[in-house]
């Protein structure tokens, strides 16, 4: 005989066996209810029900006993008779589970073929589909899928459901790069707002979901990759009883990422308004050649009286490409993904495997001829791992080139003057492009390499209508708050305050500062310091080819003792190097130097 007993005090709410019942071992027996939970009771052991004693509606008290059974031969060990025993049904999916399988359907592109075939046709794909070209196949997490538009005063659920899919945003976690670095390199929060669904506009909840991933993103230190596209503010969600909006947190959460985690901002279409000022707090701008960005969309620059335009005269990727807020510009959304890709994989650490170039190729970069232009970025190839060279910035700022790449798997930033610009001289944009880049590098730990060639700042008052004063100066500022080893190599002019300035303010505070030997350094360039030291000389000649020879003469006496040698000589810089050396010496200078764990100090930008 087997005996089941009241786990707890409880009351009897339904029995489904009664006295002479074949029961097997485990079978649901009886149901308790206690605290508004009903409990089932399974049977201890196979057999014939033979007493039950307790009626339903009765209450029962802990150890109580409820029912006795009768062991049968054959059901001990839970088998019913061969004749009891019930066929197997299909397994069903609950009705429970089946409403949310369909509600979590009418979220992806498969539920909306036709918006899905519209964006196609305008040679675009979904922010689904770039989601999972970003991320590692089967890593993605998404957050807030089931919800609507805040337009329920207006609109039925079911209209909600089906035409404003998880509110225009979708936002979760995944793997980016999980192939090359572990886990907790490679996950990453991502955020695109869905331009099938209201032109991606900017709306309650969507605004909520955000708010809820950058909070994820800062707490555990998560890059952010925003896929930007839309028309800002939505002024159709009419469920909250609010007036302007602008208590919105989404904006301040947004811009405390900055220098905390990198931030990436990826457009393709459209970007206007609120969208595009959260594109604009991004630490770098991936955009499309068919792409517009502005702080208002075409309603809003008529609403302000300021003329009629089509969207695509606002903010066009040539202008905004130019003008420094696409850093860099791609052909398609395929390309700006795997750019995306590329960008994060130099904050997430070094790789093991690399191709290095032909260290010998360097020494062919700077012509023999002293006054001959040449195009430094040849240097920047030929210096790092084969195909890790990342330009940034590349249409605005043309006197410096910035990029990240790798020198022996480990990511650095690179900054280089460009002799094709200016000859090199320093101008306001070149200057506010290589602070800035000082000022990523530095946030987010990379060593930079500086590659000096300049005859110094800009000068002129053309260049000082700029604001030059300024812009220059930030240079220097940003270098004094450098927590990351800089290291400088001259590879022609080194020249007054534009010299020092690529050198993080002087010539001793980089880790090394070294020369090819077609270095050549002065207070400043050679030309302009012989007309000013020797106008007297030169002025009591007669004008023609006797004072030109003079001047010639003069020059040659300057560039003779600005040499690298003699500025190796008197310890002005380091050492004066083989140019197929500069590899070695980047990579021991960077096994040897490290990054600062002092908190930061308090900036104040001179522009």
């Amino acid at each position: 005989m087997s005996e089941l007993r009241s786990p707890l005090q409880a009351q009897v709410v339904q029995w489904l066996v009664g006295p002479g019942d074949t029961v097997r071992e485990g079978d649901v027996v009886v149901i308790l209810e206690a605290m508004k939970m009903e409990h089932e009771l399974r049977s201890p052991a196979g057999g014939r029900v033979r007493e039950r004693l307790f009626g339903e509606g009765e209450t029962v008290q802990e150890r109580e006993l409820l029912l006795t059974i009768e062991t049968v031969a054959g059901t001990a060990h839970g088998q019913r008779p061969a004749a009891q025993a019930p066929a197997s049904p299909a397994p069903a999916t609950r009705a429970d589970l089946q409403r949310v399988l369909d509600r979590q359907g009418l979220t992806l592109d498969a539920a909306r073929p036709q918006a899905v075939a519209r964006r196609h046709a305008l040679g675009l794909r979904t922010a689904r589909e770039n989601i999972a070209d970003l991320c590692d196949p089967g890593s993605f997490t998404e957050y807030g899928a089931l919800a609507v538009a805040a337009q329920r005063s207006r609109r039925s659920e079911d209209d909600l459901a089906r035409n404003t899919p998880a509110d225009g945003m979708v936002t979760g976690l995944g793997r980016i790069n999980g192939d090359r670095f572990p886990p907790e390199r490679s996950q990453a929060a991502v955020m695109a707002y869905d331009a099938t669904v209201l032109a991606g506009t900017q709306g309650f909840r969507n605004h909520q979901k955000t708010d809820r991933l950058l909070g994820l993103a800062l707490r555990h230190q998560l890059p952010v990759v925003l896929f930007a596209e839309g028309g800002g503010g939505r002024p159709g969600d009419t469920d909250m009883p609010i007036v302007a909006g602008l208590h919105v947190p989404t904006f301040a959460s947004f811009a405390r990422l900055n220098g905390q985690v990198p931030v990436v901002g990826i457009v393709a279409g459209r970007c206007f308004a609120g969208n595009a000022a959260l594109l604009g707090c991004c630490d770098v701008i991936i955009a499309t050649r068919d792409s517009n960005i502005g702080m208002g969309g075409p309603a809003m620059v008529e609403g302000g009286g300021l003329g009629v335009f089509r969207p695509e005269q606002i903010g066009p990727s040539p202008v905004q490409h130019a003008n420094g807020v696409i850093d860099v510009l791609v052909p398609d959304e395929a390309e700006a993904v795997a750019v995306a890709r590329r960008y994060l994989s130099y904050f997430q650490g070094s790789v093991a495997r690399f191709e290095a170039p032909d260290a010998t190729a360097l020494r062919q970069v700077v012509p023999e001829n002293r006054l001959r232009v040449y195009d430094s970025r040849a240097a920047l190839h030929a210096l790092v791992d084969a195909d890790s060279l990342l330009e940034l910035r590349s249409g605005f700022g043309i006197g410096i080139h910035t990029a990240l790449a790798r020198v022996a798997g480990r990511p650095v930033g690179l900054m280089a003057n460009n002799p094709l610009h200016l000859g090199g001289a320093i101008d306001a944009d070149a200057a506010d492009k290589a602070a800035r880049f000082m000022q990523l590098c530095n946030a987010h730990g990379l060593p930079i390499v500086s590659l000096v060639d300049t005859p110094g700042f800009m000068v002129g008052p053309a260049i000082e209508e700029q604001a030059q004063v300024r812009h220059v100066s930030r240079m220097f500022v940003a270098a004094a708050h450098l927590r990351v080893p800089l290291f400088a190599v001259v590879l022609r002019k080194g020249y007054g305050l534009g010299a020092m300035a690529m050198a993080a303010g002087g010539f001793h505070a980089p880790e090394f500062t070294v020369s090819w030997p077609s270095g050549e350094f002065g207070g400043m360039g050679l030309e302009g310091a012989v007309r000013l030291g020797y106008r007297k000389e030169l002025e009591a000649m007669p004008e023609g080819p006797e004072r030109e020879a003079l001047f010639e003469r003069l020059v040659a006496k300057q560039y003779a003792a600005g040499q690298a040698t003699n500025m190796a000589a008197t310890l002005e810089i380091d050492a004066v190097i083989d140019p197929a050396q500069t590899r070695e010496w980047l990579v021991r200078g960077l096994a040897a130097a490290r990054v600062s764990t002092e908190p930061p100090r308090p900036l104040i930008d001179t522009w």
